[in-house]
């Protein structure tokens, strides 16, 4: 049976920016991107059912989405605004095309940007009436975005950390990202500075592909000893990364992707440059860091990517190129984990180049990459799979696309037991403790003057529970460069500290 038009979802449009020079506000370049991607489909302008936008970290209102649409032209029925976590973009897209699939929705625009170059340069100096742009542009025929109702939120709005890890302040991303690296060098047997090493190879190739995009915010090739030699121009943060190896968010970047069913594309005259969403999958982590029994692995990253490709009927080896979200090395090693392809796969791991260089727009780097991919389809033909994370490896979002449709329309990949299965691995969490306890995960984090400033870790107690602690003050200079995977620990107090028993 002929499959119906109606309910076969696929992207029409994409479009994205950039701004290095002005003053920018995220809502702007939201604007900008999506003016794009509306203006090369505009028999789509009016069709438009649905805008989505990806929250934004430099926040400009509670109703992003209906200010946007207004701006636009456009008459949604409805408007939304995302919870926090790097997921988002493809979440919003599987949920698009879930929506399509069910004949609930003909054209979606999902949107999301970030301002935070311009928020850093706007805090460093004074206010000027002759610099950049208004943070709330307006006009005469839109509302100031203070007073429009605040768009609905969507999505998981738990927290990424719980009471264990807010105890000891391992908040920052990089800490606790930093903390899952070194379960995987310590499996592989490396100290944090062979892991350094061992990860620059890996990390030159994402160079490369920002080096050849346009919309990158670092252009330059980087060596493999560029990225893992510490100098003071690429200072270590968090053992085993230096600068150049973590995400880097003070960008000025949006995106924008216009998913519509293939029928209201025909009907546009735009359904030739179509590609279709083929199918899409999510699933968590055990939520929160501490309580995870492996914190060097993703069972949900596993579990999303497996039903995404089954649903679409294919096997990794089918896929044609890749987007794995890369905001620390270790992300991208559980990606290669979890889908089963090699560092150095001659498909390529990212179409962009990654959050490190490509750049990081807070929750929205996905949707560059989607639209990334889209474009590269649409040059090379064949498929492609985007992953996504959300928070600190929890959430994930996986999607599959493709210049041909699939043979069976849109499918939403199941994960439903992968998923109970995860969430019954948790492991128990003590907030306080007295005695012995073996350390799992642990970094060294580093000052901008090189000083060791915290040395967060995750530890096992003898009865199997697992606490965070922070390492005792009088000991953080002794910790520099060391690898504690493995070793004894005395913890003590509350909140938990740390010292070394062996």
């Amino acid at each position: 049976m002929p499959l119906d038009e109606s309910r076969i979802p696929v992207v029409i449009s994409t479009g994205q920016s950039i701004e290095r020079a002005s003053t920018v506000s995220a809502l702007e370049l939201a604007e900008r991107a999506a003016e794009q991607c509306l203006d090369a489909v505009p028999g789509i302008r009016s069709r438009v059912q649905q805008v989505s936008v990806v929250n934004i970290m430099s926040k400009a209102s509670d109703s992003p989405a209906t200010f946007l649409a207004r701006r636009l032209g456009l008459a949604p029925a409805r408007t939304e605004v995302t919870t926090i976590g790097g997921n988002s973009p493809q979440w919003l897209i599987s949920r698009a095309a879930d929506a399509i699939a069910a004949g609930d929705l003909s054209a979606a625009l999902v949107v999301g940007a970030e301002a935070q170059h311009s928020a850093k340069a706007q805090a460093l100096q004074a206010p000027s009436p002759r610099r950049g742009a208004d943070p709330h542009p307006t006009d005469d025929t839109v509302e100031p975005v203070e007073a429009l109702a605040p768009d609905p939120v969507v999505g998981d709005d738990r927290i990424g950390v719980g009471a264990a890890e807010l105890a000891v302040g391992l908040v920052t991303p990089v800490h606790v990202y930093a903390l899952f690296e070194s379960v995987i060098a310590a499996r592989a047997g490396r100290t944090p500075a062979q892991q350094r090493a061992a990860l620059g190879p890996l990390m030159s190739r994402f160079t490369e592909v920002a080096a050849t995009h346009p919309v990158a915010w670092f252009g330059d090739r980087r060596s493999a000893a560029e990225l893992a030699t510490v100098t003071p121009d690429n200072r270590l943060v968090a053992e085993p990364y230096p600068k150049r190896m973590c995400a880097f968010l003070h960008v000025n970047q949006g995106a924008a992707v216009l998913v519509t069913s293939l029928a209201a594309a025909r009907a546009a005259g735009v359904a030739d440059g179509a590609v279709f969403c083929w199918s899409g999958a999510d699933a968590t982590d055990v939520w929160f860091p501490s309580a995870r029994p492996d914190l060097g692995s993703s069972a949900g990253l596993r579990a999303a990517a497996s039903a995404a490709t089954a649903a679409a009927d294919l096997g990794i080896d089918d896929i044609g190129v890749f987007d794995l979200y890369s905001c620390f090395p270790c992300a991208v090693e559980m990606a290669i984990e979890a889908l089963g392809v090699a560092p150095d796969d001659a498909r390529g791991l990212t179409v962009t180049g990654g959050l490190p260089y490509f750049g990081g727009p807070g929750n929205n780097y996905s949707l560059h990459a989607v639209a990334t991919m889209v474009d590269h389809l649409r040059r090379h033909g064949g498929t492609g799979l985007v992953s996504a994370m959300g928070w600190y490896a929890t959430k994930h979002a996986v999607g599959v696309y493709g210049t041909d449709p699939p043979s069976r329309g849109w499918r939403r990949g199941e994960t439903g037991d992968a998923q109970r299965q995860i969430d019954a691995s948790a492991i128990t969490v003590a907030t306080e403790a007295q005695g012995p306890a073996v350390v799992v995960a642990a970094t060294v984090a580093c000052g901008p003057d090189g000083s060791v400033s915290a040395a967060p870790v995750i530890a096992r107690l003898p009865d199997g529970s697992q606490i965070a602690a922070a390492a005792e003050p009088a000991q953080l200079a002794a910790l520099a460069g060391r690898d504690l995977v493995g070793h004894r620990i005395e913890v003590s107090g509350s909140p938990p500290r740390y010292r070394l028993a062996d």
